[in-house]
């Protein structure tokens, strides 16, 4: 499947940039898949005004893939089809996004079940490949984008990604369907390697997304001026996203608005929320713990809107850290106004109605 199969309309909204929740898997205390419950956050996501949904990523826990579990075909298959229903019923084309892991083997039938099942790209770790070269790397990408259109996806070292030098870079972006790059090295000098790679390749057809929910807002605002070319992250495919995702969808409009106003500022406020943002997302994906809780965290933000049963991950061990709960309830104190809180609870009742 090519980037012109896809819908215009979901091409265009892509490219505009967009809300993309990387979405979590909805278990109970067995560590059973919770299929109402998963129904109820791609219900959510729609109507809180997402443009796209990815599964299968690292939020949804890569472990869905491992033998023993075996539910990455079954969480695929349905949480497509509930974003299809979902869409269909709200007139929204919504992207489905799959996620795409392992060595090529794995990553070929990965991509081709996706393409079966309606998804409209792949994004794509590499973090399985960590002893690969860099020509490895980028064969690897070229058999993937052959069978999908690819979201490219620099994931930080500190939760299973590896480096990926400006080198790599460089060449991954001349690949044929490639559509996006999702960032989230969590690392500036990393970002501005791939922001640099793309100016320097002269391609207009590749969107940057942000992952690196450190610094959402700066990145949002940002203009990248490289040699002569103006570039722009467009929008958000984000862990952090997943939660509060309504107050998301405005945080996106708002800087979009900015842009769009060629003001020659930034309003001194956005420089105060992207902090607030950061603090927020310091207490739902743990850093203080080499986020041991990121997970779980945001498994806990959503419990707490009645949007998840619990907080279970498939490996019992990942669990809240000591503090994180306490840390999220400051947040919650702290920064009334990013949460969505108010749009959960009027409207969660048709979320769970079957």
């Amino acid at each position: 499947m090519l980037i012109e199969d896809l819908p215009i309309e979901i091409v265009e909204n892509f490219r505009r940039g967009m809300v993309i929740p990387a979405m979590p898997l909805a278990l109970n205390a067995e560590r059973q898949f919770q299929p109402r419950y998963q129904r109820a956050m791609a219900r959510y996501y729609i109507d809180a005004g997402a443009g796209g949904i990815a599964v299968g990523v690292h939020s949804t826990q890569f472990e869905i893939r491992d033998p023993e579990v075996g539910l990455f075909e079954t969480v695929l298959q349905q949480t497509g089809a509930f974003i299809d229903e979902w869409g269909t019923k709200r007139n929204k084309k919504i992207m489905k996004i799959g996620g795409i892991c392992g060595k090529t083997a794995q990553a070929l039938k990965e991509a081709e079940f996706e393409v079966e099942n309606g998804f409209h790209d792949g994004l794509l770790s590499l973090a399985a490949l960590k002893d690969a070269s860099i020509d490895e790397l980028l064969e690897h990408c070229r058999r993937v984008a052959e069978v999908i259109p690819v979201i490219g996806f620099y994931l930080q070292p500190s939760v299973g990604g590896r480096v990926l030098p400006y080198q790599f870079w460089r060449s991954f972006v001349e690949i044929d369907n490639v559509i996006g790059i999702k960032m989230a090295p969590f690392n500036r000098y990393q970002t501005f390697d791939v922001i640099r790679a793309l100016a320097e390749s002269g391609r207009n057809d590749i969107t940057l997304y942000t992952g690196n929910d450190d610094n959402i807002v700066i990145d949002l605002l940002t203009e990248y001026r490289i040699n002569g070319k103006s570039l722009r992250i467009k929008g958000g495919l984000l862990g952090h996203w997943c939660c509060w995702t309504q107050k998301a969808v405005e945080l996106l409009d708002e800087c979009h608005k900015i842009i769009e106003s060629n003001s020659t500022s930034i309003p001194a406020e956005m420089l105060v929320r992207n902090v607030e943002v950061t603090d927020s997302n310091a207490a739902f994906f743990d850093p203080a713990n080499a986020f041991a809780g990121c997970i779980p965290g945001i498994h806990e933000v959503l419990r707490r809107q009645g949007l998840l049963p619990g907080t279970w991950c498939l490996n019992p061990n990942e669990v809240l850290s000591p503090g994180q709960t306490e840390e999220i309830d400051r947040v919650w104190r702290a920064y009334p106004h990013l949460n969505d809180d108010d749009f959960v609870n009027v409207n969660r009742e048709q979320w769970f109605t079957d």
